[in-house]
């Protein structure tokens, strides 16, 4: 059993406020995932040539005291590439202005035990072990601005309890998904994948779906077509919440046995597993609330 959820802000003012409203979503969720914590927001995107790694330095020897002002001297000074740090504790996003390949390749060699998390011009993506409230406050999440996020409070049942395999999972660029369910058969996704390129971190279940679907959109599907190929090549009980730059995406197995509500307004789309995580939104009584039916797409533009 996990919590999801899901904000999109339609009206600009309310993206300043985008964290602090998702804060409480995301501890409401703290009975169905106390384990771990992460979430997944999308701001502006930066110009062409540019990029953001968001990177976890909770494996390495020096954790939250992990030196980043030296990653960016090293990156810097090995590859001539202009980069920038914003660091708080175990994480930091690095806006790197030129190709992003060499640098995620230098990172790798120099300081592998470094977790790269995701990487695009628009996502910035944070995750840990501990519960929803503590992984919040560790990472600041009620400053977080932007247009949309995607987040996820995870209890275990598939693989251990560690930073890497907290959700939310990304693969690409500016693509994540979070995931509550099951599947069973991630190991032939990933038969399937492997031979094509395609490398796994974890042991995840999730991760297989992620692969698959960006798989699918590298591919030259768009994503309502991924998704489809999604409900046939995907086999479990799960609900799907996936962000890239301007959506969101909403699906549930043909059984939908897993839960969902969503809130609509003027001003914001809501989504979590329950309720009780979208109670104190503004506006939330005139709301339109319905529960998602199986098997079926739901796509929010930014």
């Amino acid at each position: 059993m996990c919590g999801i959820v899901g904000l999109l802000v339609k009206t600009p003012a309310l993206r300043e406020q985008l964290g602090e409203l998702m804060v409480p979503m995301l501890i409401g969720m703290t009975e169905r995932g106390p384990d771990s914590a992460g979430l997944a927001v999308f701001t502006a995107a930066l110009a062409e040539g540019a990029r953001k790694i968001s990177i976890y330095s909770g494996l390495t020897e020096d954790g939250a005291d992990f030196n980043w002002q030296a990653l960016g001297h090293g990156i810097r000074s090995h590859l001539g590439i202009a980069v920038q740090v914003e660091a708080q504790g175990n994480h930091a996003v690095l806006t790197v202005d030129g190709a992003v390949t060499p640098v995620k390749r230098w990172i790798k060699t120099q300081h592998p035990a470094l977790h790269l998390l995701s990487t695009g011009r628009s996502i910035e993506l944070y995750k840990d072990i501990g519960t929803p409230a503590a992984v919040a406050e560790r990472y600041g999440f009620k400053r977080l601005k932007g247009s949309h996020l995607v987040g996820h409070t995870r209890m275990a049942t598939e693989s251990a309890v560690t930073p890497d395999r907290a959700h939310p999972f990304t693969a690409g660029e500016d693509f994540c998904l979070v995931h509550n369910g099951s599947l069973s058969n991630p190991n032939g996704i990933r038969r399937m994948l492997e031979p094509r390129g395609i490398q796994f971190d974890t042991d995840n279940d999730t991760e297989a779906a992620c692969r698959f679907l960006e798989w699918r959109l590298r591919e030259g599907d768009h994503l309502e077509q991924a998704l489809q190929q999604g409900f046939e090549a995907l086999d479990g009980f799960y609900t799907f919440l996936m962000g890239t730059p301007d959506k969101l995406a909403l699906i549930r197995d043909p059984f939908a046995c897993k839960p969902a509500v969503v809130a609509e307004t003027d001003d914001y789309v809501a989504i979590a597993s329950e309720f009780r995580s979208l109670a104190h939104l503004p506006g939330v009584k005139n709301a339109r609330v319905f529960e998602p039916a199986p098997e079926e797409m739901y796509v929010w533009t930014a």
